[in-house]
């Protein structure tokens, strides 16, 4: 049974036309590996739209490739590696400042214990 919570490309299963930067690593993802740096601004191909990136991709990090709305599940090698914590467009950057994991606390400069 699908989770309704999973937001994924429209046509999962099938070839999802994207830039030649990303790499998609399983069909059911709605993320993709940036396999050089993006600039911020710099505009990405994904299933036929040029879509803008909020912000520097660094090469290996997450972009997603769909449309994921708040809470759900961010998918990266078939399987969810967290939640988003707000609504991220395709050609967004996908860190820490937009999910958190589901599995392991997620640590961010505004969060961290006291010294």
């Amino acid at each position: 049974m699908a989770d309704s919570n999973v937001s994924g490309p429209t046509r999962q299963g099938s070839h999802f036309a994207l830039d030649h930067r990303l790499l998609r690593l399983a069909p059911e993802d709605n993320v993709a590996v940036a396999t050089t740096t993006i600039p911020a601004g710099e505009a990405l191909e994904i299933d036929g739209e040029p879509r803008p990136c909020d912000r520097t991709i660094p090469t290996g990090h997450k972009v997603a490739i769909a449309r994921i709305p708040a809470g759900a599940k961010v998918l990266k090698y078939g399987a969810p590696i967290g939640s988003a914590t707000c609504d991220i467009q395709p050609g967004c950057y996908v860190h820490t400042h937009n999910l958190k994991s589901d599995y392991l606390p997620t640590y961010t400069y505004d969060n961290l214990p006291p010294r």
